[in-house]
């Protein structure tokens, strides 16, 4: 069996939900991160802050576009709010309460749990706190090296 820790990243960098947009946007777009762990001052994971999250931010609400119509949103007006959304704080874009692996987790499981939620990458918890993160990439790895040096022979 081929557990979650053997596999996952433990060099995971964190924000904190007070953290302004501006410097996890720099983060994401500076190191390719395309998401980051929040975690509370006892490094508690409380939440995920994604690309996807912020960019988001930027599109038209549903009510909006049901009430106004979509003819009438000037995307390139959209486009200008990005300097709002990094005057935002993590808190108000993440999403509280992710999904996480657990390390003792067989990797398959935790895998299974991506899969099905379309994640690329899981944080990695015990008790609450934040071990590290894994990605797709991580298991395909392990996966990988476990054949190749015959750990997984019957």
């Amino acid at each position: 069996m081929i557990k979650v820790s053997e596999a996952m990243s433990t060099w995971v960098r964190s924000v904190k939900p007070d953290t302004k947009v501006v410097e996890v946007a720099s983060l994401m777009c500076m190191y390719r991160f395309q998401g980051l762990p929040v975690v509370d001052d006892d490094n508690r994971l409380v939440g995920i802050i994604a690309e996807r999250d912020v960019l988001q931010s930027l599109f038209p609400s549903i009510e909006r576009l049901m009430s106004e119509g979509m003819h009438s949103v000037d995307l390139d007006k959209e486009l200008a709010r990005y300097a709002e959304v990094l005057d935002l704080r993590v808190s108000d874009l993440m999403t509280p309460n992710p999904v996480a692996a657990d390390p003792d987790m067989h990797l398959l499981r935790a895998a299974t749990i991506m899969v099905r939620h379309n994640f690329r990458r899981i944080p990695v918890t015990r008790d609450g706190k934040l071990l590290g993160m894994l990605s797709l990439g991580d298991v395909h790895k392990a996966i990988f090296h476990a054949n190749i040096t015959g750990k997984l022979a019957s």
